[in-house]
């Protein structure tokens, strides 16, 4: 889980992102499915991509009532994803029950999925926080709020932006998984993202995971955009 790179395949249908994942005959991949593809495909898709050998994280950010939370997690714990997520800012309770799903439903021999919390997301400004959440606190230390709320409710870790990787590991540990989407190469179009960092300064923050989804599914070689991403991420140096 830690160091890893994922795509996020945010794609519309099936076909589509199945030619994605083909373009990498030799490669175990790290792909998200996010909302769209998912609900146009539904479980399907994940069973295609799991036969082809690679792992998913399946960003459907949950955020209801703990019990409804803990029966969906039952059945996505049956489903193989290796890492799934909920929103923090449905609270403690209903953060532990999500654990407690996947506990519950995780077939025996296997280890249950990676469950993260999605603090603020990465398309959030202080403005935001400030004027439309109405949230007294600044943005970083409602990220940490949150972070240590995960942690306190048995959370494996959090999405987070990689501006607050550093001090989220400085005050829980490097265990505490930080995944990192806004990720975006020096000179890329940010687009919608706003609190972005290149692929090597998410390394220095000592990010554990980056997601990476236009800049490697909208390029026209994605193949090397992927490695060059990659090595910059890993730090290597061709």
């Amino acid at each position: 889980m830690k160091d890893s790179l994922i795509i996020a395949l945010d794609y519309p249908e099936r076909r589509q992102a199945l030619e994605f994942v083909e373009k990498f005959e030799n490669e175990q991949l790290f792909l998200k499915v996010g909302m769209e593809l998912y609900y146009s495909e539904g479980p399907l898709i994940i069973e295609e991509i799991k036969k082809r050998g690679h792992k998913i994280f399946l960003d459907l950010k949950l955020h209801d009532i703990p019990n409804t939370v803990k029966s969906a997690m039952k059945v996505l714990a049956r489903m193989g994803c290796d890492l799934v997520n909920v929103h923090a800012a449905g609270g403690s309770e209903m953060m532990s029950a999500a654990v407690e799903g996947l506990e519950a439903a995780t077939p025996a021999g296997m280890r249950r999925p990676f469950c993260i919390a999605v603090t603020q997301l990465t398309s959030t400004s202080e403005e935001q926080v400030r004027e439309e959440q109405l949230v007294g606190a600044s943005l970083a230390a409602s990220v940490m709020h949150y972070a240590s709320l995960a942690d306190n409710s048995g959370l494996d870790g959090v999405v987070c932006s990689p501006h607050e990787s550093k001090q989220i590991h400085d005050t829980l540990g490097s265990r505490f998984l930080t995944v990192t989407p806004g990720i975006r190469p020096a000179g890329s179009n940010v687009q919608d993202q706003k609190r972005v960092a290149t692929p090597g300064m998410a390394r220095e923050f000592g990010a554990s995971a980056i997601v990476v989804g236009r800049p490697i599914t909208g390029s026209d070689d994605p193949v090397a955009s992927y490695y060059k991403i990659l090595d910059e991420w890993k730090g290597v140096c061709r």
